[in-house]
């Protein structure tokens, strides 16, 4: 007789929300590269506040920034693995986006400090996915320690 087989254990929410967080970092680090998603696709730069190309016609994007979140993409998929590594990759990852948030603000649009770039909508953005982040982290972390200490 055969043993019967196990299923694979359930992902605790803060390892889902990481994996959601990751997959869409990832489709949108793809799409950045995309002519017609990402207007003015061929003023394109590598890192310049001077790169004219947005995503949505909204965000500007550069080659650098679209790198930065298919790494974030990755990262949240590796660390979706475990309740930890998901709670520290939604905790981190959102004080990141608020650091990126001050920045862009402190920053002049036009400056060369600006190397990412970021333009007023990407502010915004990040200071909305800083706080999602870090919420997440904190209300369904602790829900997974409260699950592993029974």
């Amino acid at each position: 007789m055969t043993p019967p087989a196990s299923r694979p254990a359930a992902r605790a929410p803060v390892q889902q929300a990481a994996l959601l967080a990751g997959l869409v970092f990832l489709v949108i680090g793809v799409l950045g590269f995309i002519p017609g998603i990402t207007t003015d696709y061929g003023s394109l730069e590598f890192a310049s506040h001077e790169s004219g190309a947005e995503l949505f016609g909204l965000f500007q994007v550069s080659i650098l920034h679209n790198l930065v979140h298919l790494a974030y993409g990755l990262a949240g998929l590796m660390l979706a693995a475990t309740a930890a590594g998901a709670s520290s990759y939604l905790l981190v990852g959102g004080a990141v986006y608020l650091v990126l948030w001050v920045y862009g603000l402190s920053v002049g649009h036009d400056s060369d400090a600006n190397f990412v770039p970021l333009n007023s909508a990407d502010d915004w953005l990040h200071f909305a996915l800083g706080i999602v982040m870090i919420g997440l982290a904190l209300a369904l972390g602790r829900r997974a320690a409260r699950t592993d200490a029974r």
